[in-house]
């Protein structure tokens, strides 16, 4: 049957199950609107390009599928870039479909031409700039397919104008046909054996998981195996949920603003058992103190992740999910019964505490607040900064896919949008973003998105009239030379989401915080809670820049 590159596109996505599009309409995708029209797929209209991708990459991470946005040519689709490179350094699946001008205008500089597959060349998985009607259909399979298989990630596919509305028979192709593409499944049945023979016999072995857990979907399979080899486990940011944090196998997160009793525990550990991880840098601290003794198992799918950083003593290239499923197998309950008295005294001389007394709104108090009324049942999205990292520290995560955040590009930014995709992705769920007062400016404009389409997103503000995590380093390594921190021209939050339709709550009494939150879950709509918090709040533990992970401040250490 003829159709228009509009129409052949959209059945592509049709067949490939996809539920909604988050974008702008401009010129150069007009045509695709125009067949959005009469399509089952729900188009979210955002106000600004950035917001879309991020709602497709929350809407990826909430829901393990591939999230879609769509922009028009130029400005529309540089826009994308900043959420493209979220996705691409947190290894989520989305494809971003761009407009662009017409085939024989591209290089001529026309009206809202960008090269957006150069610009995006080092951000993206794979792109795709389609001048033919007769590879669209295969394109749009081979772009899902290529972001949601081996490590995941962004896929552009630019799209001329002329293409979208020239007319072709339409024709279903097979299956997906990339001889030079292959991941790696099935992991090596030799070093998986290696791997389980160095485990049984280590004293005084960690797990340390990443975001690679999550996009694997092995949580079960990785808690099977803490718990047959009596294994304690640590995760990264990414990694969160991954591992039930309310288990005694558990060490919370490592890092640079991790637990002291995970950094204490890989830094002496004799076995370290990387999965899904990627050994970047807010993890490592200082390389050449990082695990010294330790003998490093690494699992991932991606081959170029082995040794990039940390140099591997057992590789096992594949998916985590397949390779725990063998693994566990080979693996021996050993008691361990010293290593353990060891991370109970670190668990105990170095808990996880801030000062409550006193009327002032601890941020920590209200996330241990949104956690106990929440009961499970919550998806947490972040901005970046101080507030990201208190989510992280004092909110318990249980499940996988409940922690969004912006790992890797550290996007402000990032939490709103995300939340609004991760809401539609998962109606069922409590969606709650935890923003500080400077980046929730970043993409407050989807106020008017929630408010238009009824999304019960709710927004909790730690606001400290600061950017504060800068402010936090200023005070720390800048003799409190504050420099371009200081937020006070912010606006009245709740008038501003008042005016966007949307209910807003200000606490400023800590005896108020509990009843605003439960009375904000109660409500079938956004909202907005600006919390008035102590302005000179830190997070701690802290590594500093360049130190090694176990040489933390903030810690009795």
């Amino acid at each position: 049957m003829i159709k228009t590159g509009s129409e052949i596109l959209l059945n592509a996505l049709i067949r490939e199950g996809v539920e909604y599009i988050f974008g702008i309409p401009g010129g150069a995708v007009l045509p695709l609107f125009d067949v959005l029209y009469d399509s089952p797929i729900k188009f979210i209209l955002t106000r600004h390009e950035q917001a879309a991708g991020h709602a497709a990459d929350g809407y990826a991470r909430a829901t393990g599928k591939v999230g879609v946005c769509l922009a028009t040519s130029g400005p529309g689709a540089t826009n994308l870039a900043t959420a493209i490179a979220t996705a691409y350094m947190d290894s989520v699946p989305i494809v971003a479909i761009t407009g662009q001008v017409k085939t024989f205008l591209i290089g001529n500089d026309a009206f809202q031409e960008a090269d957006i597959i150069g610009i995006t060349r080092s951000i993206t998985k794979h792109s795709y700039l389609v001048k033919d009607i007769r590879d669209l259909e295969r394109v749009v399979k081979e772009a899902f397919y290529i972001a949601g298989t081996g490590r995941q990630g962004p896929v552009v596919i630019d799209l001329p104008v002329d293409i979208t509305m020239e007319k072709y028979e339409e024709v279903v192709s097979g299956g997906v046909h990339l001889p030079g593409y292959k991941p790696r499944y099935e992991g090596n049945i030799r070093q998986i054996k290696v791997a389980a023979e160095a485990i049984n016999k280590a004293q005084r072995p960690v797990i340390y998981t990443g975001g690679g857990i999550i996009a694997s979907d092995c949580s079960n399979e990785l808690l099977e195996l803490a718990k047959k080899g009596n294994l304690p486990a640590c995760t990264t940011l990414m990694g969160l949920g991954g591992f039930p944090e309310d288990h005694h196998l558990s060490l919370g997160m490592l890092g640079m603003h991790g637990t002291a009793y995970a950094n204490f525990a890989v830094t002496e550990s004799d076995v370290l058992v990387a999965i899904g991880a990627r050994f970047d840098d807010r993890i490592t601290g200082k390389i050449d103190e990082f695990a010294p003794h330790a003998k490093i198992i690494h699992i991932d799918i991606d081959p170029s992740s082995i040794s990039k950083s940390i140099g591997v003593d057992i590789p096992v290239v594949g998916d985590a999910k397949k390779i725990l499923q063998e693994l566990v197998n080979y693996v021996l309950f050993v008691e361990r019964r010293e290593w353990f008295d060891k991370i109970k005294h670190w668990k105990e001389k170095h808990p996880l505490l801030y000062d409550n007394n006193g009327n002032v709104i601890k941020p920590q108090y209200v996330i241990e607040q949104l956690c106990d009324i929440a009961r499970g049942n919550a998806i947490i999205t972040t901005e970046v900064g101080q507030n990201q990292m208190w989510a992280a520290q004092y909110f318990t995560y249980t499940k996988p896919r409940t922690f969004l955040s912006s790992g890797g590009l550290g996007t402000m930014g990032y939490g709103f949008p995300a939340a609004i995709g991760a809401q539609l992705g998962c109606p069922d769920k409590i969606v709650v973003d935890i923003a500080g007062d400077g980046s929730i400016q970043m993409n407050i404009q989807e106020l008017s998105t929630v408010a238009r389409l009824n999304i019960p997103v709710k927004i909790a503000i730690l606001n400290n009239g600061y950017l504060g995590m800068v402010r936090q380093w200023q005070e720390l390594f800048y003799n409190k030379r504050y420099s371009g921190v200081l937020l006070d021209g912010n606006p009245d939050f709740v008038k501003l989401a008042e005016a966007y339709g949307v209910k807003g709550f200000l606490i400023e009494k800590k005896e108020d915080v509990r009843p605003a939150i439960e009375k904000a879950f109660s409500i079938d709509g956004p909202v907005i809670m600006d919390f008035k918090i102590d302005p000179g709040e830190n997070v701690f533990p802290m590594v500093p820049a360049g130190q090694a992970i176990h040489r933390m401040i903030g810690t009795m250490a």
